[in-house]
């Protein structure tokens, strides 16, 4: 029978980091730590229990989120493991969506690297409280000092240092816990399962008073108790400060990290004490707000005696076993075999099992309360980010935002009669992933798959061979462009025709013009009804959004555009719907033609990490592809080089930055804008799209 533990003492966390920061490792640790691995499963050798897919044991890397459950000083902590590539940040985005709070590894050596920083705002975004685990202090070059600044400088928290090393590089064996004031150090068992507690070495005590001293001062900055006793004078405890800790993490206010080093099994335990003691349980959390059918404000507490409601966050496709809905609930309960109300959809679920994960484990349960994550079987209609809920009490929950795609290829199936099968793989693998989508070109035939890079493309066709049986042609691949304009512009379109003697009559005048940068197409009506009646108002926006789609360059989409009916015309018999999308669709041409149209470009925040030796040969190789150095900066024997570079010119980059420098440099990459194409490149892809 499953253990039973109020909701009080539930930890709902991510562990978050920059590729290679050592977050699944810390995860793996935290599994043998806490009874739920017998052995220690290693990244390198392809045996970790959270990596479990082929595609991460032979690359190394996390792609998929995975989630698991263990139990720590009689909690109940559910964890999940995120990747650090930004191509799968989709998976951070809609776990952070549904966590109350979030582990943060940063890599000792490397500090607070790209994907950090985007792993923290999306955090940011979502409210969610954190502590920070430096990880990797026993590696030449670690300096977990400068890691704290950086934190307080590019992610501007308020990071509070709660531990320093015993020991630093080679030398590091533990920690001196400056609440406590005891040192901690993990000698003999090579597990790091057993370690000594001891009085703080006579070294460190005057380093460690100091350090005390500033956690205390930095800490009554944010927490008004704390403030209070220290303009006293007064004796503050050790529970005092875990205390005042804990509200200001809960807060937002701060950050309290911790030192260690997962791969030498040191450190991980008290980062574990730390998630128990200061991040929240679901009750420490703001309700949940979403809205009924009416569109009024519902509040659901975590509570068990509120009506249930849940959120998908995740869909597992399995060929053998169907899919997967992983939820998160946020009040009351739900039991296997009971019919829920997915509100989202509008239509009634069943759920046929439920399941509480362990990576790619499942163990199946009867039921599931508030504050918990599981997965469930047999909804058919449900899909990321709808919500789950009482059929009496129904709410619907914000919705989950997706990134939109920057990479596409066209594929293929290999046979006309595996055409079909390829078709059925591929959207199963887009409800799976809300990031990849599947799209038809109606002027070549070819269907196009779109994603957030080349390895997640890349591991897109790869899981049609292994998990479908499918091999397809893939192209090479292709760039989502978009088009915008640049000065406002108005025009008219009319349409009159006759069709089996039936006239059909209408008329309008719009303006089009720039939006602001990311608020995509809107709409305003300037007419009154004796112009355009209002039930053909809706066709003209429905004209305009269609014929915006389709930019008069190459054909790419219009964005971030602002259209305003001025002036129509209609006839009381002759006008319909149709009559006025046609009208508008003229008239949006006209329109565009006039508005200083312009191609529009994917451009990426490049990092790469270059050992000295070869800094000549990236930066050459880097303003060969259009990049634009924006800062260099020393790091351990190495630069960091960070650029903006078109996504166009930076397909097969990874085989060029491995030649260049012996396969000693790293890079990162991810979206940052959208800029306009210089002219002569533009004109080149123009060109291009028609002869082809």
């Amino acid at each position: 029978m499953a253990r039973q533990f109020p909701i009080n003492r539930t930890r709902n966390i991510g562990i978050m980091a920059h590729i290679d920061a050592g977050k699944t490792t810390t995860t793996e640790r935290i599994l043998f730590y806490t009874g739920v691995s017998r052995t220690l499963g290693e990244v390198h050798e392809g045996t970790t229990v959270m990596d479990w897919m082929e595609q991460e044991q032979e690359r190394g890397i996390s792609i998929t989120a995975a989630s698991t459950t263990c139990f720590w000083r009689d909690h109940r902590v559910n964890i999940i493991d995120t990747p650090g590539h930004v191509d799968f940040t989709i998976e951070v985005e809609r776990c952070l969506r549904v966590l109350d709070g979030a582990v943060t590894v940063f890599c000792a050596v490397g500090g607070v690297e790209p994907q950090s920083e985007t792993v923290w705002r999306q955090a940011d975004k979502h409210n969610v409280p954190r502590i920070a685990f430096i990880n990797k202090c026993d590696r030449p070059g670690a300096d977990p000092w400068r890691c704290v600044q950086q934190i307080r400088d590019r992610i501007r928290a308020h990071p509070l240092l709660t531990q320093l090393p015993i020991g630093i590089e080679d030398a590091f064996s533990g920690v001196v816990d400056l609440i406590e004031m005891r040192a901690l150090e993990w000698v003999g068992d090579t597990t790091g399962a057993i370690f000594m507690e001891r009085e703080v070495p006579s070294e460190l005590v005057r380093p460690a008073k100091h350090a005390r001293a500033a956690l205390v001062e930095a800490l009554g900055e944010v927490d008004d108790e704390i403030l209070a006793l220290y303009v006293e004078g007064a004796e503050i405890s050790p529970k005092q400060i875990k205390a005042a800790l804990r509200r200001a993490t809960i807060a937002g206010r701060a950050v309290p990290v911790f030192l260690g080093a997962a791969f030498k099994n040191k450190g991980v335990q008290p980062l574990l004490d730390g998630v128990v003691d200061y991040l929240p349980s679901p009750v420490d959390m703001p309700p949940v707000r979403g809205h009924d059918g009416d569109g009024q404000t519902v509040v659901r507490g975590a509570s068990a005696d509120e009506p249930f409601a849940a959120l998908a966050f995740k869909i597992m496709s399995d060929v053998v076993g169907g899919s997967l809905t992983y939820f998160r609930v946020y009040s009351g309960h739900v039991a296997s075999g009971a019919t829920v109300f997915n509100s989202t959809k509008g239509t009634r679920e069943r759920i046929g099992r439920l399941l509480r994960m362990h990576a790619n484990r499942q163990e199946e349960i009867r039921r599931v309360g508030c504050g918990n994550i599981a997965a469930a079987v047999g909804l058919r209609a449900t899909s990321t980010g709808d919500t789950l809920c009482d059929t009496r009490a129904p709410i619907v929950l914000e919705l989950i935002d997706f990134p939109q795609p920057t990479c596409s290829v066209a594929i293929e199936a290999k046979t006309g009669a595996e055409q079909q099968a390829l078709h059925q793989a591929l959207g199963q693998l887009a409800v799976e992933d809300p990031s990849f989508s599947v799209t038809a070109d109606e002027e070549t035939g070819q269907t196009l798959i779109s994603g957030m890079g080349e390895l997640h493309l890349e591991i897109i066709v790869d899981r049609l061979v292994r998990d479908f049986g499918l091999a397809a042609s893939v192209g090479r691949p292709q760039v989502a462009y978009r088009e915008a304009i640049t000065r406002a512009a108005e025009a008219e379109g009319r349409f009159e025709h006759v069709i089996g003697g039936r006239g059909l009559f209408a008329r309008v005048k719009l303006r089009v013009e720039p939006g602001r940068i990311g608020d995509g197409i809107s709409f305003h009506n300037q007419t009154t009804s004796r112009v355009v009646p209002r039930e053909f108002v809706a066709a003209v926006e429905r004209g305009a959004r269609t014929a915006l789609a389709r930019g008069v360059l190459c054909g790419y989409p219009i964005v971030d555009a602002a259209v305003a009916l001025l002036d129509g015309d209609h006839h009381p018999l002759d006008s319909n719907e149709m009559a006025f999308q046609i009208a508008t669709s003229q008239a949006i041409a006209e329109a565009l033609a006039q508005a200083g149209p312009v191609l529009l470009e994917p451009l990426m925040a490049l990092d790469v990490v270059v050992p000295d030796p070869f800094v000549g040969g990236v930066v050459g190789n880097l303003s060969s592809r259009r990049a634009r150095i924006v800062g260099m900066e020393p790091r351990g024997g190495a630069q960091a080089i960070a650029a903006e570079v078109p996504l166009a010119t930076m397909f097969g980059y990874s085989t060029d930055v491995r030649s260049l420098t012996q396969g000693r440099a790293t890079f990162t990459m991810q979206f940052l804008r959208f800029a306009a194409v210089p002219q002569h490149v533009a004109s080149g892809i123009a060109n291009r799209i028609r002869s082809s």
